[in-house]
């Protein structure tokens, strides 16, 4: 069995997660999403939905066989427990593909990581550009 790991913070579902994890899914027999934990969120402003939250949704669509929160500190350490053999990353995700993979070079994990070009195209494809346009239809801005 092929077992491909996801990861993402995942706050507010759109399309273009959905187009994601369903691309990760035609890699391998089995997707696992790992959901970012609040406290590691660092390259984006914190989500608004809670982590428990943004778990429950993501494990509950159809391409996504399992998901689990990531470890508060260690990002490696669920990585190293599933042992997958694929890493999947969103077209915009903000690892390096190099860094990922001398990463898990170290920690004696050989798996193919794997950047999905394919993004989704629709005017509120992201969770940042669904919560500008709720201030904006509010009022807020």
């Amino acid at each position: 069995m092929r077992r491909v790991v996801a990861t993402g913070t995942f706050d507010i579902i759109h399309p273009g997660h959905i187009r994601f994890l369903e691309e990760a899914k035609k890699l391998g027999d089995e997707l696992i999403v790992i959901v970012a934990r609040e406290k590691n969120v660092r390259h984006k402003p914190k989500p608004v939905i809670p982590e428990e939250q943004r778990r429950r949704v993501v494990e509950a669509i159809k391409f996504v066989d399992k998901a689990i929160l990531g470890d508060e500190n260690d990002i490696f350490k669920p990585i190293m427990e599933l042992k997958p053999d694929v890493i999947v990353l969103g077209y915009d995700q903000h690892f390096s593909e190099d860094w990922l993979r001398e990463e898990l070079k170290k920690r004696n994990l050989n798996c193919e990581v794997v950047r999905i070009k394919v993004k989704e195209e629709c005017e509120l494809c992201s969770s940042h550009k669904i919560i500008e346009k709720i201030l904006e239809k509010y009022g807020v801005k």
